[in-house]
């Protein structure tokens, strides 16, 4: 069952780690309707939760492109999945809902799009403990599993403006259009959308102000 009634989704190019933060905020900021944005990374990067350690992602920086997300959750190496972001605006009748009952949605998006495209994926069922700074050695409740593996898990912002929901997808094969059935799972009624100009803009301003910025990255 869909969980949107009209969905925008953007296929971006791939760009920088502050960059790809930077037009997730910009898009919180600005759409009137619900979104899904699928992304990469113009080179190897990691990006850990608001509230990681620099000291934790410190010795990756020679080999990565490190990003403090505004997002909670763990440490992400990203390079080889694919990344996407949610944005629910708050007009939107979803974000009343509770973060764990929007990220159970999205995550039964992604199991039906993997189990369409022959996976065994299936949902965790509870919480793990968490043993590892790393987000994919720690699956939690409603993460999507395949074969006993983490393969997908997010995380949530939430403000006036409405709800952002980051998620990584990786250690599967995704087969052919999965981001369309993705999509379709989400809303019957999606359209292809291409980013303008002025959300380009204001992510410039937040890449530059934010994300790109030293003090942001080394803030804990």
């Amino acid at each position: 069952m869909s969980i949107f009634g009209a969905l925008e989704v953007y296929h971006d190019a791939a760009r920088s780690a502050a960059m790809n933060m930077a037009i997730d905020e910009a898009l919180l900021e600005m759409a009137d309707i619900p979104a899904i944005r699928f992304y990469r990374w113009h080179s190897p990067a990691l990006s850990f939760g608001y509230f990681g350690r620099f000291a934790d992602v410190v010795d990756y920086a020679a080999q990565r492109d490190l990003v403090r997300r505004w997002t909670g959750g763990g440490i992400v190496l990203h390079g080889d999945d694919l990344t996407y972001s949610v944005i629910i605006p708050a007009r939107d009748s979803l974000f009343v809902h509770s973060s764990i009952s929007i990220y159970t949605s999205v995550h039964s998006a992604i199991r039906n799009a993997l189990v369409a495209s022959g996976e065994r994926a299936q949902m965790a069922p509870n919480e793990s403990p968490r043993v590892s700074e790393s987000c994919f050695a720690n699956p939690v409740r409603a993460d999507v599993m395949v074969n006993g593996r983490k393969v997908a898990g997010a995380a949530q912002r939430r403000t006036r403006a409405g709800l952002l929901h980051q998620g990584s997808i990786q250690q599967v094969d995704l087969g052919k259009d999965f981001t369309e059935r993705f999509a379709q799972e989400l809303s019957g009624k999606w359209t292809a959308r291409n980013l303008d100009q002025t959300i380009f803009n204001r992510a410039q301003e937040i890449g530059q102000q934010k994300y790109a910025n030293q003090a942001w990255l080394r803030r804990r």
